[in-house]
């Protein structure tokens, strides 16, 4: 397995994002293609569109909604974890000063970088994505959605 690293930390899922999303935007063009170019059936071409637009829309929502939502939990409970045991403390007081995307963006530093970050994140209010360019050993997390 490759290496991961800030320039290829993000995930696809293919089927999803190389298969089915395209057929659903390639229906839509034709679709919207179609809208204007058979007159007699133009109402059903306007009502294919908008079917397909709904799945093209539900198909991003849903997926993205509940797999972010409970990634978002287990990123925190990490967090609050990670904390624990390299501190010795509960985190709430710190957890509050942190935005999302600095705590997800601090499980990809190893546990020396960690509290540097920590640190300049708390002091520094550097964003989530400065946390990721500034880690100099990556922690992969193969695990994610």
């Amino acid at each position: 397995m490759e290496s991961q690293s800030y320039q290829n930390h993000r995930k696809f899922y293919p089927p999803h994002h190389f298969i089915y999303l395209p057929l659903l935007i390639l229906l839509e063009v034709f679709g919207i293609w179609k809208i204007f170019n058979d007159e007699p059936n133009k109402l059903i071409w306007i009502l294919f569109s908008i079917v397909i637009f709904l799945l093209f829309y539900l198909a991003i929502m849903i997926r993205q909604h509940y797999a972010l939502g409970l990634q978002n939990r287990l990123v925190r409970l990490e967090f609050k974890q990670r904390y624990f045991e390299l501190f010795g403390q509960r985190s709430d007081e710190v957890e509050s000063k942190l935005g999302f995307d600095q705590i997800a963006a601090l499980r990809f530093a190893y546990d020396d970088e960690f509290k540097e970050l920590l640190y300049k994140a708390l002091h520094e209010n550097i964003s989530g994505n400065e946390i990721k360019k500034s880690i100099k050993n990556w922690r992969a997390d193969h695990h994610r959605i």
